[in-house]
């Protein structure tokens, strides 16, 4: 799929920064996933410092969406991109541009986390935060292979998983709210985990943004604010 829409350039030089450019937002993809897994370890298990790490270390996610940011630039004012080689740079830039807010919504959780451990934890050992995590965290790596591999079809399988996320989430949410209205002593405890399945849900909502870009990239078609019905006849090239 990669050679077919990016490699038939006159200059070898030119499809080398494509295909890095490429590389390096899967290296930025790779480094928030880990800033995900860690974030929510660390408010699983109560452990500060590595939820001080992640909070440390969200600079790293800033620093590469500023220099694949910088290196599109170049490409954009010496190449001139058009066609597939445009869209390319088009979905980078916005791709990047998620990646770092779910950095962001990583560090939010770390944050609550070391807000969490000065508190009494929950029978449940903040079960339903780990178990959302591993759903987050599966719909981004599914996310970055598809990217890897400019799947479209992948892409679209992917979005659907979004919705899971959402439900999941909302009955998290209802549960809470259950449990702050029979014990008032809770209330502050609920609160900060409100925050962190907020954060959750909202790194689903980025990765979800990140399909659509692989489908513009592929298809040449912009699917925002579109159904999944429409979405899925873009992606699958159907009328």
């Amino acid at each position: 799929m990669t050679e077919n829409l990016f490699g038939h350039h006159i200059s070898q030089q030119f499809n080398a920064e494509l295909e890095g450019l490429r590389h390096r937002v899967l290296a930025m993809g790779g480094l928030v996933e880990q800033q995900i897994v860690a974030a929510v370890k660390a408010l699983v298990d109560g452990d500060s410092e590595l939820a001080e790490s992640v909070i440390e270390s969200d600079h790293r996610v800033n620093a590469f969406e500023v220099s694949i940011d910088e290196q599109c630039t170049q490409v954009l004012a010496l190449r001139q991109p058009t066609a597939s080689d445009l869209r390319l740079i088009v979905a980078v830039i916005k791709t990047i541009a998620d990646l770092e807010r779910i950095g962001d919504q990583a560090e939010k959780i770390a944050r609550m986390g070391l807000k969490l451990i000065t508190q009494e934890r929950p029978s449940n050992e903040y079960i339903e935060i780990q178990h959302l995590g591993e759903r987050v965290q599966q719909m981004l790596g599914l996310v970055l292979d598809a990217f890897a591999r400019m799947d479209a079809e992948a892409a679209l399988e992917v979005v659907g998983k979004d919705e899971k996320i959402d439900l999941e989430y909302e009955g998290i949410m209802r549960q809470l709210v259950t449990f702050m209205m029979e014990d008032p002593r809770s209330i502050k405890r609920s609160l900060d985990i409100m925050w962190s399945i907020r954060a959750l849900e909202r790194i689903g909502d980025h990765a979800k943004n990140i399909c659509e870009y692989i489908i513009y990239l592929v298809k040449g078609k912009d699917v925002r604010h579109t159904t999944l019905e429409q979405m899925k006849k873009a992606a699958l090239g159907e009328r």
